[in-house]
């Protein structure tokens, strides 16, 4: 059996991860120029071209890099160190011609005509995952709480599970693919699980459940490394802290720092529950994978399942309601205001609705999406 250690870590201290697409200034198209990028930014800070970055990496695509926070304990500290981290990617990409954009996807970039980084794990992958794997221009946000017991990270993933359609719902960024509108909220919900090891994560009893498929996985060569395994939640034990990574890429700062700000109340929330001797409910799978195709196709209009019994309610009213039980955990947190954000969010729409407000106001034109959303990225980061 895989003996799988458990890091170390505090209980609801947070990280934060943003995948962020590289645009052409005047065409608004995407354009691989992340290495070029992350050398500039290694310049900069005096780091050798073979050593990475600390808090801007390399992603699959060339047109993307991925800024990452270090540890921290109030959503507020996480969200300034994101702005920051922003600001030093921007100094080196504006004097190029290249803006930042993010959202679940590029609205007409064609997919399959994006370089991929030279890494053998990213050749691997589309190796194995062929037509597949060169659909993967999406970008997303992943939140990391710490977690102070190894016990506790197989029940709230199960536990964030059942607000996959919560979250999949208020981040839904990516109506267009190819030029097209697919009708969904979030295309790339429905694409990144085509992976082979994405999608909604197994159930599992016990630790030792979960270490003999992690060691099935190695033995038949399913996987090579943990980190292969790319659910929409997952324990990462390396760390200490389960990683929500259900989140389309989203452009505003303050929608990110509301979704953090959720993820760690609920995830402390239930941390609570647990050691006060409650279980955390599991759904049945077929209710799991209906909540995710209701958020991914309608989005915030989304009516969801809220449990075994199969009571539903409109997605953005349990939200709502949601945020009214959790916000006593916030206040012990500090992150209400940024938890009221849930609110300004819905109230606001999310930006699939903006992106297909764009879309009309502009006659159709998808540039106009594009530059909408690099122009929220700059209003909210510097």
């Amino acid at each position: 059996m895989q003996k799988i250690e458990f890091a170390d870590s505090a209980q609801s201290t947070i990280g934060v991860e943003w995948e962020i697409a590289l645009v052409d200034h005047d065409t608004a198209d995407l354009c691989s120029v992340a290495e070029k990028v992350l050398c500039k930014l290694k310049d900069d800070a005096g780091i050798p071209h073979e050593e990475e970055h600390p808090t801007i990496k390399p992603e699959l695509l060339l047109n993307t890099v991925e800024i990452v926070t270090g540890v921290h304990h109030t959503v507020a500290e996480a969200a300034a160190e994101l702005r920051e981290n922003v600001r030093t990617l921007s100094e080196v990409t504006t004097p190029m011609g290249v803006d930042l954009y993010c959202a679940g996807s590029h609205p007409f970039a064609a997919p399959t005509s994006q370089p991929v980084t030279d890494k053998e794990r990213y050749a691997n992958l589309i190796d194995r995952t062929q037509w597949w794997g060169r659909q993967m221009v999406i970008y997303g946000v992943h939140v990391h709480v710490g977690l102070d017991d190894r016990e506790k990270a197989l029940p709230i993933t199960d536990g964030l599970v059942n607000y996959q359609p919560h979250f999949q719902a208020l981040s839904a960024s990516s109506p267009y693919w190819g030029g097209e509108d697919t009708g969904y909220a979030s295309q790339r919900a429905l694409m990144f699980q085509q992976l082979p090891t994405a999608g909604i994560p197994f159930h599992f009893n016990t630790w030792s459940e979960y270490e003999s498929y992690v060691a099935d996985m190695l033995y038949t060569g399913v996987i090579d490394d943990i980190s292969e395994i790319r659910w929409d939640v997952r324990p990462v034990a390396r760390l200490g802290t389960v990683e929500m990574r259900i989140c389309d890429g989203m452009s505003s700062l303050e929608d990110i720092s509301a979704i953090t700000a959720l993820t760690q109340c609920l995830v402390h929330d239930m941390s609570l529950s647990l050691e006060a001797g409650n279980k955390i409910p599991v759904m049945p799978d077929w209710y799991r994978v209906e909540n995710k195709w209701r958020a991914a196709r309608y989005g915030l209009d989304a009516i969801i399942i809220l449990n075994a019994q199969g009571d539903e309610m409109l997605v953005s009213d349990h939200l709502r309601s949601e945020v009214k039980r959790l916000m006593p955990i916030a206040e012990q947190l500090g992150c209400a205001d940024e938890l009221q954000g849930i609110i300004r969010l819905i109230e606001r729409g999310a930006e699939y609705q903006l992106q297909r407000e764009v879309f009309a106001a502009s006659g159709g034109d998808f540039r106009e999406i594009v530059r909408t959303n690099v122009s929220r990225m700059l209003t909210q980061t510097n």
